[in-house]
């Protein structure tokens, strides 16, 4: 596979559009710490498992602490026919971007 799509914070339109998920694929303890509001959360590890919950129809911006756990899913997903576009630098870019993270869920 050649190299896996990615966008920067920068890239993503604010608000989020329709047709776009973002997958939250940290684990547990860090979602709870903080994430996008909205977003699925899917641990990298359960993915392969839970790949019926996501969309098929619409593009998965895919999201970790700093974009390399979001790698490996999103060169996973896009081998199985998936839209899946990587976050650049993560959630740590997010937030320092000002983008709204909630706590808790």
């Amino acid at each position: 596979m050649d190299a896996i799509p990615a966008v920067t914070v920068d890239q993503v339109p604010q608000p989020l559009p329709d047709g776009l998920t973002v997958l939250d694929v940290r684990e547990p303890v860090e979602w709870q710490q903080a994430h996008v509001p909205g977003s699925v959360h899917i641990p990298l590890g359960e993915l392969p498992s839970r790949l019926e919950e996501l969309p098929s129809d619409q593009q998965l911006l895919v999201v970790c602490a700093v974009g390399a756990r979001s790698a490996r899913a999103v060169r996973y997903l896009v081998e199985r026919g998936h839209d899946a576009v990587n976050l650049a630098g993560g959630l740590m870019e997010w937030q320092e971007a000002g983008r709204e993270l909630v706590g808790g869920s």
